[in-house]
């Protein structure tokens, strides 16, 4: 079985619950779930209609200021960026407006927009986006693919301490949930794209792309 992030053939079980499977990737630290676990379109769709969170939510903006907040800190006045997998109710791209920036979206259920990948960005976002990637692989070699040189990519997801602790992690609990990174993920990617990483703390990890 291949590895949906770095496709190598090196993956091995990992950990088994009532309902599904997860392999890890002994190359890149990826813990996946196996494809014939997914859940199909339209029952993936009706878990994210679920979602209750809108621009008017403080608490939700709280929460998404754990990304925002460290990488405006790091964009130059009049930024332009992609806010990918923007959700039902988009909330972290106003909170770029808001500061001077420009963001436009996408999400494959409701903002299915392909041309935004024709064009480049200063920053790049995925809040809570990364664990819900069938193909983190292909999505993220794409995004790199967007990213201006010196760019940014800021990436918001709960990431994989240890085995034993993962099999009693709530995060597992979301049948969407189906890619599982470690900071050991992101040191890999960001070897191959290249960026350079900073933790600014909690979820996030920020990459700068370092080359084109």
């Amino acid at each position: 079985m291949r590895c949906p992030l770095c496709s190598q053939a090196h993956t091995v079980f990992y950990h088994r619950d009532r309902l599904r499977t997860y392999m890890q990737c002994l190359s890149c630290d990826l813990v996946f779930v196996p494809q014939a676990f997914h859940l199909c379109r339209s029952a993936e769709k009706a878990e994210y209609d679920k979602h209750q969170n809108t621009p008017e939510d403080v608490g939700y903006r709280r929460f998404l200021s754990q990304l925002a907040v460290p990488l405006l800190h790091r964009l130059e006045p009049g930024s332009s960026g992609l806010d990918f997998g923007s959700g039902p109710g988009p909330t972290l791209s106003l909170l770029f407006e808001e500061a001077g920036h420009h963001c436009a979206l996408y999400d494959p259920f409701y903002a299915d927009d392909p041309s935004v990948f024709s064009a480049t960005y200063d920053f790049i976002v995925l809040s809570e986006v990364a664990e819900h990637l069938c193909c983190p692989g292909r999505e993220l070699t794409r995004l790199w693919q967007c990213l201006k040189p010196g760019g940014w990519m800021g990436v918001m997801t709960q990431m994989v301490s240890s085995q034993d602790a993962f099999k009693h992690w709530r995060y597992t609990q979301d049948a969407t949930h189906i890619s599982f990174f470690s900071k050991a993920t992101f040191e890999f990617l960001a070897k191959h794209c290249p960026f350079r990483l900073e933790w600014p703390g909690g979820p996030v990890v920020l990459g700068q792309k370092t080359a084109c």
